[in-house]
């Protein structure tokens, strides 16, 4: 500066000095010049003291043998900077710092600490607009790069005190409650994520305490908020502030069973894992999946709400929150999804951001910048920032301005609302801000600091205080009272609308429409010309889709291939776009098809599922069967949530033909085959299409993968939908004076290529080998017959067992000695040359077949003999 200025400044500061306002007035001026940030300090220490310089160093003996902080040593480089003015200021200032002596704090500063943290010669913390600062013999740096802990709300002296009088607790000590206890439980036992919980405190408090409209006193009523944790290793800040709210299974015990030893039973899960009885709606953990599992629920709210909602009468008015971080935002599924809620408007649907820029490898930086607010305005939400509120001196001012942000996203209409709060995350950390908080315990030593830091009991653990509690009190009553209302409002809507209420009634109690079944053709009403399978599954979704609001449909861009279309439907689109409302039913995902499964088990997730596992909504979803291959993780998280989902994936094999290898699966069932609780089905015709329906809508919980030719077959004698639904049967023997003995060889076969199997059958027959056929379309649900059932329809201790199928034999060998299988990529060409070209022509089929039968005409094969028979072939 130049010196005239400079005097003019420092004229001015010295008679602001005792002004209250002065720090607010020159840290702008300062943060530009250190020089007078300098005299500045100077100044207002020896005008008012050293308390109000918010100072408390402490001495170097203090640090370990060998640590020394990033803030000394920026110390130390900084004053070689120093200026002849600043040299003579530090010499003004106390003769404490002078003679290299710290001072020590009365008694009354203990509550005036540096909020910081800084570690090094203190903080300025009354320029609380800078990034930090330090004061080391009475000179003052600025430390952007050296204090990078964002400033701590202070607690009030009277939170020192214990908690013995009904009071309750300031917001400064319920945010410090939870980051502690976040802290404490991860360290306990070496595991977790204490990072999002600390930093994300006061969100939480905002959403369960202030934003949501729940009631914890029953975690089931019908028209409760949604709360989804997208980011679910998050997963404390949920079980905590359910636990604060009042919901009588989240004890303190249960929440501290969190990665312990007693997990066999424990609700806390290393991510939350669905029981909607104690506020867990939907499982979470793979990023970027909760946000469409959200959309799901929105989408589902809006049609009931459109079919159902009369003037006066909102029976379904609720809101779906999702919390999410930076990964939900970097996985593809969570654009694919915030591209669909954009799309359709879902203004009931608000994505909460905590934008802390930390994940598991460190600043995000280094990989994602791109403009997050203008990418959702890009996508047609409502985007609200709520800035950094951890920033203001006051913990109630700082949840309070989350919760406005939170009150202005419910009120918005139109669109989606994502709303942006930037977090630290670890909070209160020296950790802070790095990317070993995200997934680490602490250590002792730091959670420690973390508590002296919040003013609690460094040596007391698991502490939530009464008066904690106390300030979530009116949660459980406010949430009774909402119910209540709402009773009143179903019981008059009852007498208003008797046969919605019933429809309704019906629905929400997880039942499937009365008659149903008989809507489906029986066989003698089925096509006998020859048509694909994806056809006939067309009858079924004509039949029951047309008439029941259960039933919800989609497609990522292929509905006339997949036949889940049927007459006089109304697709599910924004009222205002033209094409549809919301009450329609059948969904354009558009080319999403991992986000179109995962919001298939959000519309399965709203509706409570019966005691069989059907629920008032049954989503269908469809596509190719190769491109399930981009849902499979979605699917994956149905079936351990145990969540009903139909996919309808056609174009099952080489029989899709000229779109070549790249549309051609080899491998991708022998993945679905193995994934617990998800039933694959391959029907050979329109009968066993018919099973593979009926079991998917009522049989055993969870999704079903129901896979359709693109080539027709014909309508098989002996196909049996009783038959088909055991997972596996007889469907002939040939010759036929054999069928009541045991035969030479049994071929087993699924889809397609069971009318392949029933041909090589005759024509092995007659070279005198009595032969079988078993269709085998669900190898999941075979597996759970009877002993006594499996071995006699494979009788493989008896004959040669051959299986059939133009996918990779892996998992034949469970119950054939041999396959003829794929073992390459496919090829572009006309389908029926592709068969002959692959080994899958009749002729050729009988020939390795029979060559196998008499390779082993003495001797069964033993276990590890299992054989290829097409390993040799050469495509040609």
């Amino acid at each position: 500066m130049k010196r005239a200025a400079y005097s003019a400044a420092a004229r001015q500061i010295q008679s602001d000095s005792r002004d209250a306002a002065a720090p607010s007035r020159w840290a702008p001026i300062c943060a530009n010049a250190p020089e007078l940030l300098i005299l500045f300090s100077s100044f207002r220490h020896r005008t008012l003291g050293r308390g109000a310089l918010n100072f408390r160093p402490r001495p170097m003996s203090r640090e370990k043998p060998g640590h020394q902080t990033e803030g000394r040593k920026n110390e130390r480089s900084s004053s070689r900077l120093s200026t002849h003015a600043s040299q003579r200021s530090a010499r003004r200032s106390s003769t404490d710092f002078r003679r290299g002596r710290t001072p020590v704090h009365p008694p009354q500063w203990a509550a005036r600490r540096p909020r910081c943290g800084a570690r090094s010669g203190g903080c300025l913390c009354f320029l609380h607009r800078l990034p930090g600062c330090s004061l080391y013999g009475g000179i003052a740096i600025r430390l952007r790069e050296t204090c990078k802990m964002p400033h701590a709300t202070p607690l009030p002296v009277s939170e020192l005190k214990s908690d013995t009088n009904p009071k309750v607790a300031s917001d400064a000590l319920v945010l410090a409650t939870i980051r502690c206890l976040a802290a404490d439980i991860v360290q306990a036992y070496k595991g977790g994520h204490a990072g999002t919980p600390m930093g994300a405190a006061a969100i939480g408090v905002a959403l369960f305490r202030e934003a949501m409209r729940f009631n914890p006193r029953n975690p089931l009523w019908l028209n409760r908020d949604r709360f989804v944790l997208s980011a679910g290793h998050a997963c404390l800040l949920q079980y905590i502030n359910l636990m604060l709210s009042g919901y009588e299974a989240w004890t303190l015990d249960e929440v501290k069973r969190y990665h312990s030893r007693d997990f066999k039973t424990s609700k806390a899960a290393g991510h939350p894992e669905i029981e909607q009885e104690a506020g867990i709606e939907v499982t979470t953990g793979p990023l970027g999946q909760g946000i469409a599992n959200s959309v799901g629920l929105a989408m589902a709210a809006k049609q009931l709400a459109a079919q159902y909602n009369k003037p006066g009468f909102d029976i379904v008015d609720n809101k779906i929150w999702c919390f999410t971080g930076d990964g939900c935002l970097q996985e593809g599924v969570g654009q694919e999804a915030i591209s669909v809620a954009g799309h359709f408007g879902l203004d009931n649907l608000i994505l909460v951001y905590d934008c802390n820029k930390i994940t598991v490898d460190g600043t995000i930086d280094n990989c994602f910048t791109e403009d997050i607010p203008l990418r959702f305005q890009a996508a047609g939400w409502n985007v609200i920032s709520a800035g950094r509120p951890e920033l203001e001196d006051d913990a109630a001012k700082e949840i309070s301005n989350i919760a406005a942000a939170l009150q202005q996203a419910r009120e918005h209409t139109g669109a989606p609302t994502l709303v942006i709060v930037e977090t630290t995350i670890g909070f209160g950390s020296r950790k802070q801000n790095t990317g070993p908080i995200h997934g680490q315990a602490l250590g002792d030593e730091e959670v420690a600091y973390v508590k002296e830091k919040f003013r609690l009991d460094p040596q007391q653990r698991f502490v939530v205080p009464d008066s904690v509690r106390r300030s979530y009190a009116q949660v459980a009553p406010r949430g009774s009272a909402l119910e209540q209302e709402w009773d009143d409002l179903m019981r008059r809507y009852t007498e208003a609308y008797p046969s919605e209420a019933q429809e309704f009634a019906r629905r929400v109690s997880g039942q499937l429409p009365a008659g149903w079944q008989d809507l489906l053709p029986s066989r003698d009403q089925l096509p006998t010309a020859p048509q694909p399978t994806r056809k006939s599954s067309g009858i079924v979704v004509e039949a029951l889709a047309s008439r029941f609001p259960d039933f919800v449909a989609g497609s990522a861009d292929l509905l006339e291939s997949t036949f889940v279309s049927w007459k006089g439907m109304t697709e599910f689109q924004q009222p205002s776009s033209g094409f549809g409302d919301y009450a329609g039913r059948q969904i354009r995902y558009g080319i999403r098809e991992h986000s179109m499964a995962a919001i298939a088990t959000g519309l399965a997730a709203y509706l409570p599922q019966s005691a069989q596992g059907t629920s008032g909504f049954i989503p269908i979803i469809s596509t190719f069967f190769m491109f399930t291959l981009y849902a499979a993780p979605a699917l994956r998280m149905a079936a351990l949530q145990k969540l009903r989902t139909i996919t309808v994936a056609t174009h099952d094999s080489l029989g899709i033909g000229e779109d070549g290898p790249t549309h051609q699966p080899i491998a991708l069932a022998s993945f679905f085959r193995a994934l617990p609780g998800l039933r694959l089905w391959r029907p050979a015709d329109a009968e066993e299409v018919i099973a593979a329906w009926q079991f998917a809508i009522e049989g055993e919980a969870g999704p079903s993968v129901l896979c359709f030719s693109r080539q027709a077959v014909p309508l098989l004698d002996g196909s049996d939908r009783t038959g088909a639904t055991r997972g596996g049967y007889t469907l002939a023997t040939y010759p036929a004076d054999v069928a009541g003995s045991s035969p030479k060889l049994v071929l087993v076969s699924t889809g397609s290529e069971v009318a392949l199997a029933v041909a090589v059958a005759k024509r092995l027959a007659g070279q005198g080998i009595a032969t079988s056929v078993v269709s085998m379309p669900c190898m999941e649900i075979f597996d759970k017959q009877p002993l006594e059932y499996k071995r006699k329809v494979l009788p493989s201790n008896k004959a040669l067992v051959v299986a059939i199928e133009p996918w990779a034999s892996f998992g034949w060998a469970r119950y054939a000695h041999a396959s003829v299988s794929m073992h390459t990529f496919g090829h572009s060409g006309p389908q029926a040359d592709l068969f002959e070209m692959f080994g899958f022509g009749e002729e050729n089929v009988a020939k390795v077949v029979g060559d196998f039968v008499e390779r082993h005409a003495s001797e069964l094969p033993g276990v590890g003999e299992f054989e290829e028979l097409l390993l040799g072939h050469v495509a040609h």
